[in-house]
């Protein structure tokens, strides 16, 4: 968080019904009922709704006492967050990003912390929030977070204002993060009041109130900021390359269109002097010049290229980071940033790193040291409940994101053309040659669309399938760009040093093979994975499954296969020494059935554990089977994987 203004970003998440129709707003509906009484409604009105719920009172005195001077400034980021019915997954994972970036002041893995303890139950409060329509989630960084002594007392002294503020008690968690240039605070509240109602909080008092009571507490802690204070903070902001708050008020003291400037010796003289500091600083970058002595010309787009070059200073501040902390050393000139937007673009690697580049949203990033001997910054998007978190060395591919329909969403239209209709007997009697699993691939599509209300199920589990189903695939492939603009597909989950001499089908065997056939840099990473590949050949040839011949290595039939079948051998062999159930191999065209009990990786890549009484099965794992974990599930093998069912069989599981 590199910038302390008096600005405040606020994300507010509709807490409307899940229909398609657009819900009517408050404001409508009170218009609605004055012109049935014969009111007259002036279209003219101030009225924004910004007041509704508790706070606004309070919210609305804050907002127009303004900032007094030598007030601390305090950023706070809030978002509401609606939660589905059912569906604490997304608070579950939110609360474990929470506290697993949470780091002391000391470097120690930080902890929740309630207004009570500071140790919270992080489960307790999860299941609490089970019935909850929505959440708030703050990020609260005072500008002076380093001073102050204690980041926990700030937070709790906060909620308790805030409490009397509301006049209702507050259900809350919160963690401390050191783990950037500026400690803040992330505050997840309850959307739930004392007496079991919504908690619903006049905007007045998030926009305004709350930052104004955190400002208040922060300075009578440390004090109001002295003149020296508030000259070496302008200082510094002179030759940022970044928007400043010098920046906006140039901005603003523009002229009609933003251009013409006109600089005179007005107000403060630490301010004035500030500001001509900056504007030759934006002259050395192109963005400002002085016509004549006193006039100024400012670059139309100023405030979008400060926003992007601060951005850009603060990716490569990271990439720097994380190299570091992974003890990689790389040269700043190999530095890249991977690009979804470019169709078509592919990206191999190792990675260094992860994180958030947007706390509040959950958008995250990942830095790949590249087997193009180049390392990258890529923004992979949001977090998805239920996901795995990007591990340190494992080898990943990032691709872009295509906006349109695809090949799946094609065939689901051509199956249904003549009578609006698509299922699994309708496809399999259009393309006979399908297998099982491939026309599961095409249920899985049409279910993660009625997910997002753009497609119908009927009640004996075909689908109801219009003209404009290629139109509804591509909105929800673009609704999806928009949340996630790359693919993420996992080559190898072990580190590159331990694959020359693994049991097992690994990415190496693959590339050896020419099934993923990039290039490799002869520096970075492109060069240690070149020779792992040279040790990984010389060990296939010693286990008999490649040889020399004339001057070429030739591999052995199936030999992906072969590895496979032998690492889960002894995956099986140790399951049965543990448990004294027996190993049942399954192949093409068997149906598995059974307690789905964990999952295993492997080099091969990753295997459910299916249980019966007395045997147990090996099988390809599906993120799918997570949510069934310790039920029975059933399956069949396809030559193109497994296709699931769990309970009551409405259609193929996921």
């Amino acid at each position: 968080m590199q910038e302390f203004d008096d600005e405040l970003d606020v994300k507010l998440g509709r807490l409307g019904n899940k229909k398609a129709r657009r819900a009517t707003s408050y404001l409508r509906r009170v218009r609605q009922a004055a012109a049935k009484a014969g009111i007259a409604s002036r279209r003219t009105s101030s009225f924004t709704g910004g007041r509704i719920g508790r706070g606004h009172a309070q919210g609305a005195a804050l907002a127009g006492r303004g900032r007094s001077k030598g007030q601390r400034r305090v950023v706070i980021k809030a978002r509401v967050v609606r939660i589905k019915a059912g569906d604490a997954g997304a608070v579950r994972a939110h609360l474990r990003y929470v506290q697993r970036d949470g780091v002391t002041r000391e470097g120690e893995p930080g902890e929740l912390y309630d207004a009570a303890s500071d140790r919270a139950n992080s489960k307790a409060f999860a299941e609490r929030s089970e019935g909850d329509r929505h959440q708030f989630r703050f990020i609260v960084a005072a500008e002076d977070s380093a001073e102050l002594t204690d980041l926990k007392l700030f937070i709790r002294d906060l909620m308790r204002q805030m409490e009397r503020d509301l006049d209702t008690r507050l259900d809350w968690v919160a963690a401390d993060h050191f783990n950037t240039g500026h400690p803040h605070s992330h505050v997840v509240l309850r959307g739930m009041q004392e007496d079991g109602k919504d908690l619903v909080i006049a905007r007045d008092y998030i926009a305004h109130g709350l930052r104004a009571r955190a400002a208040d507490l922060v300075t009578r802690e440390l004090g109001p900021e002295t003149e020296i204070e508030a000259a070496r903070k302008l200082q510094q902001e002179v030759a940022a390359e970044r928007l400043t708050r010098l920046d906006r008020a140039i901005l603003r003291d523009a002229r009609e269109g933003g251009l013409d400037l006109s600089v005179q010796p007005t107000g403060e003289p630490a301010w004035h002097s500030a500001r001509m500091g900056r504007l030759r600083t934006l002259e050395r970058m192109g963005l400002a010049e002085e016509e004549s002595p006193g006039h100024w010309r400012v670059d139309t787009e100023l405030e979008t290229k400060l926003r992007r070059m601060g951005e850009r200073g603060d990716i490569i501040k990271t990439m720097h980071s994380e190299l570091a902390a992974a003890g990689v050393t790389r040269t700043a000139g190999s530095y890249a940033i991977f690009d979804p937007d470019q169709s078509g673009q592919r990206l191999v690697g190792r990675v260094v790193g992860e994180g958030f580049s947007d706390e509040l949203r959950e958008r995250r990033y990942v830095v790949i040291d590249g087997i193009d001997g180049r390392t990258h910054y890529a923004e992979v998007g949001a977090l998805v409940a239920g996901e795995d978190p990007l591990v340190r060395n494992t080898v990943l591919e990032l691709r872009s994101r295509t906006a349109g329909p695809g090949e799946i969403d094609r065939t689901v239209a051509k199956i249904a053309a003549r009578h609006g209709i698509y299922s699994d007997r309708l496809h399999r009697e259009f393309d006979p040659q399908a297998s099982e699993e491939y026309v599961a691939s095409h249920v899985r599509r049409l279910e993660a669309m009625r997910q997002e209300g753009m497609a119908r199920r009927l009640s004996d589990g075909s689908w109801k399938v219009g003209e404009d189903h290629l139109d509804r695939a591509a909105r929800y492939e673009a609704l999806h760009r928009s949340r996630n603009p790359v693919r993420i597909a996992v080559l190898s989950w072990q580190k590159l040093e331990s694959l020359p001499e693994a049991l097992g089908a690994t990415w190496l065997d693959r590339k050896l093979i020419g099934k993923d056939p990039d290039g490799l840099a002869s520096t970075g990473f492109g060069a240690e994975v070149e020779a792992a590949l040279r040790a990984r050949r010389q060990w296939l040839i010693e286990q008999g499954l490649a040889r020399e011949e004339e001057g070429q290595v030739r591999y052995a039939r199936n030999m992906l296969r072969t590895l496979e079948a032998r690492e889960l051998t002894r995956a099986a062999a140790d399951i049965s020494a543990r448990t004294g159930l027996e190993h049942r191999k399954v192949k093409t065209g068997d149906s598995v059935s059974g307690v789905y009990r964990r999952m295993l990786t492997l080099n091969s890549g990753r295997f459910a554990l299916i249980e019966r009484t007395h045997d147990f099965a090996l099988v390809p794992w599906r993120p799918v089977l997570e949510r069934a974990r310790g039920q029975v599930v059933t399956g069949r093998v396809g030559g193109e994987g497994i296709s699931w069912s769990i309970g009551m069989k409405r259609g193929i599981g996921r």
